[in-house]
């Protein structure tokens, strides 16, 4: 196995995504969902009445030695976001060369997992409280 320790010690750090999420700052017609499994692989989709309106399949990889948030879209396309840092209770992934997000941020803040996706001049917040 070629895998190294501290990547390990790394990947661990972002179990703190673990959990069936709902958003709480959505519009009132959709219901916006989030589900990240134990080997860090996640959904996030959005409904309108019993309808998907949005769809994206979420990945922690590592590749060469450095993590990766791996999202894919309705598009089908994989992107890839780099993370650059990293603590206990949240990680910053960035992609200069995605149109939008260039940036993402996600952090554990009390019992509730925020997102905030971003390109230099706007952001989308995302408040998630878990589904018991």
């Amino acid at each position: 196995m070629f895998c190294c320790t501290r990547n390990t010690e790394k990947i661990k750090k972002i179990d703190f995504l673990i959990g069936n999420w709902i958003r709480i700052n959505e519009k009132k017609e959709n219901k916006t969902y989030e589900t990240w499994k134990e080997d860090l692989t996640g959904i996030g989709y959005t409904l309108q009445d019993k309808d998907t309106t949005f769809k994206e399949i979420l990945k922690i990889i590592s590749l060469n030695d450095t993590l990766f948030l791996s999202v894919r879209g309705n598009n089908k396309n994989i992107t890839l976001f780099k993370i650059t840092s990293q603590t206990d209770t949240s990680f910053i992934a960035e992609n200069a060369k995605n149109e939008f997000p260039k940036k993402i941020l996600y952090y554990k803040e009390n019992n509730f997992l925020k997102a905030e996706v971003s390109i230099p001049d706007f952001k989308v917040d995302f408040i998630f409280e878990s589904i018991k």
